[in-house]
Parts: structure tokens; C-alpha cells; sequence
């Protein structure tokens, strides 16, 4: 029977439909450099012109020195980040930030952390939801384009915390018990952090390193293989270079707690020397290999959190892994909302 109009354009559909779908994913691309606006808030709990050490447990200094104190860490931990997204800054001076940071605002309560009795901690929690009440943080994020909240408060023995701790449409992958109700979700992804003024900015960055991993490794599938397969993957298999023991199997560039080089957690200062491709890392293992030890980011955790942050792959990385290109893998504490909605993988 002689096909009419109707039925050839009928026939078409399929084809136009994913050719309308291509289309739209080719008009939004990843971007180069992502823009992070931050809300920053304080707990200071006081008892006159001090903080109060009742309340903290193990920090009584006077107001106005905390204040100085979080506000030069807030600005220490921010170019830190900043300097630890520029791919391959260490030996690549015109190498770009991927990540730009903003303070969108700043907020201080003069009153102890909200906490609520959270089963299975025997320290009260900090009640997130409360926070974000007291901050009325649905405001920041859906109509002043706040992505990050960096809260400053305290330990102590007193309050459990969460290094990170994200709320997000798609879910919660973050440093946490991801539990989908100690945060409300809004329309976009925010990631709140939870500082400590009685430690330093490192302490603060480094909240931010396990973040990234938890992102990462979960985009890279970790959060479902069994265990026995985490050194095939790309990024905790060939990258960090561990296993399922979280130590260093195979020299690659490591992790927050362990450095190519280290033999335990935290081994920042180990003078020990190992051959690793670090430095000029490829998926397939076929990088230079050179000795390496903590004189290379002087023994000091906040340098090696950089150091570690810039062979992050980032733009035009130029690398591969079975035959398909690396992503920016900013992109995915840069907008995650973008990369969720791409479906975006480590390789394109």
C-alpha cells in the first residue's frame, strides 16, 4: 500500500527524537571553570566577651579572636581550593582555576549548634535541618545561587558533626551516613561543610578532599562494585592507586590520608621514597615513573591537599581511558546538577 505523508514523517520519529536529544546536549557543554557562591556561618556560643567553654569543650578564647581566626581560615581554605583546581598548576604557572569561589554571604549566630539525640551517637548530633531553618538556606540556594555552606562551629567532645554533607534531587553522596532527611532538598544541589574553629584551614580543606572522593568514586561506581573490583576503577583502582584496604597498593597519586609514598593514615611527613607515575599520571599505567617523598609538599597536609587536587584531571586533560576521552572531573563538585542531568561519566 503506498505510504501517505503522515506515515513516512511517522516512520522519522524515532531517528528526529534522538537527533533532538543530541542537539541538546551538544548546546550544554561542560564548562571550563565553575563559579561556587558560599554561604558562610557562624556558632559562637558566648558567655560575655568570650566563646563559651562549656559549650565548646575545648576552646574559651575571646570573641574577637575567633572571628579573626575563621575569617582568615575561610579566606586560607578558599584560595586553597582554588589553587588545588588548577590542572597541573605545580609545574603549569598559566594553568587556570576550575573552581571560582564567591561569599555570597555571611551569618553569625551567638548561641551553641543546634543538636538532637541521633540514634547510634552517643554525642549529640548537629541538627542540619534547624541550621537551615536558622539560615533560611532554601532562599540562598534557589534564588541567590548558593552551592556550598561552610559552617564554623566547634567539637569538643560535645557535638558529632559531618566533615560534608550534601542535599540534592539526585541524592546524597558526601562524607556522611547519607541520611536523605538531616537536610532539606531543594531545587538545586548544595553541599554544606563543617568546620572546626579549634583546628586550621587544613583541617577545613581536607573536609573538602573527602568530599571529592565520595563524588568521585561514587560517579565511578564504587558506592555498587564489591569490593575485589575497586582497583579496576578508574579512579580508585588507577588513580589513587588503593584497594580495599584504603592503603596505597599500587603507587599512583594517592588520597587524602595516604600519599603515594605513605604506609598508614595521615603519613603526610614520611620520608620514605617510592616510584610513581604521579606526576605524569595516565589511566593505562604507561606514565613516567619517578621516586617521590614528602619533600615534595614538605611534609605539610595542607600543601599535599593541594598538590593532590591539581592531577585531578581538569580541562582539556588530554587523556584517555579505553578509547574515550577523560571528562573534567570538576564538573562534578563544580555543578553537579549539570553533570546529573548529562549523565556525565569520568570519560565521555
Amino acid at each position: 500500500m503506498r505510504a501517505t505523508p503522515r506515515s513516512r514523517w511517522a516512520a522519522w520519529t524515532p531517528f528526529l527524537a534522538l537527533l533532538t536529544a543530541a542537539l541538546a546536549g551538544a548546546a550544554e557543554r561542560i564548562p571550563s571553570s565553575f563559579t561556587l557562591p558560599v554561604l558562610v556561618v557562624h556558632y559562637f556560643p558566648t558567655n560575655g566577651t568570650n566563646i563559651d567553654l562549656q559549650a565548646t569543650g575545648d576552646w574559651g578564647a575571646s570573641l574577637e579572636a575567633t572571628r579573626a581566626k575563621t575569617l582568615r581560615q575561610t579566606r586560607e581554605a578558599l584560595r586553597a581550593l582554588e589553587e588545588g583546581s588548577r590542572y597541573l598548576g605545580f609545574k603549569n604557572a598559566s594553568a587556570r582555576p576550575a573552581l571560582r569561589y564567591e561569599i555570597a554571604g555571611s551569618l553569625e549566630f551567638l548561641r551553641p549548634l543546634p543538636t538532637f539525640a541521633k540514634p547510634g551517637h552517643r554525642t549529640p548530633m548537629t541538627d542540619y535541618n534547624r541550621i537551615a531553618l536558622e539560615a533560611r538556606l532554601q532562599d540562598w540556594v534557589e534564588n541567590r545561587g548558593v552551592r556550598e555552606v561552610w559552617i564554623w562551629g566547634y567539637h569538643g567532645g560535645k557535638v558529632d558533626l559531618w566533615e560534608s554533607n550534601m542535599a540534592s534531587p539526585h541524592g546524597d553522596v558526601s562524607n556522611s551516613d547519607r541520611d536523605p532527611k538531616d537536610l532539606p532538598v531543594y531545587q538545586h544541589t548544595y553541599t554544606v561543610y563543617h568546620y572546626n574553629y579549634q583546628r586550621g584551614a587544613s583541617e577545613a580543606v581536607e573536609d573538602h578532599m573527602h568530599q571529592i572522593e565520595a563524588v568521585l568514586n561514587h560517579v565511578d561506581g564504587r558506592d555498587g562494585a564489591p569490593p575485589a573490583q575497586w582497583p579496576d576503577l578508574l579512579f580508585w583502582g588507577r588513580f589513587v592507586g588503593s584497594d580495599r584496604s584504603h592503603k596505597i597498593v599500587r603507587p599512583g597519586c594517592g588520597w587524602a590520608h595516604y600519599p603515594p609514598n605513605a604506609e598508614r593514615d595521615y603519613d603526610w611527613a614520611n620520608p620514605r621514597a617510592v616510584l610513581t607515575d604521579m606526576d605524569d599520571w595516565k589511566p593505562d599505567g604507561s606514565g613516567r615513573k619517578a621516586p617521590m617523598d614528602s619533600s615534595r609538599w614538605g611534609g605539610n597536609s595542607l600543601r599535599w591537599f593541594v598538590y593532590w587536587m591539581q592531577h585531578l584531571p581538569g580541562p582539556d586533560n588530554g587523556l584517555s581511558w579505553q578509547g574515550r576521552p577523560l571528562n573534567n572531573w570538576w564538573v562534578f563538585i563544580g555543578d553537579y546538577d549539570l553533570a546529573r542531568r548529562l549523565n556525565l561519566k569520568l570519560t565521555e
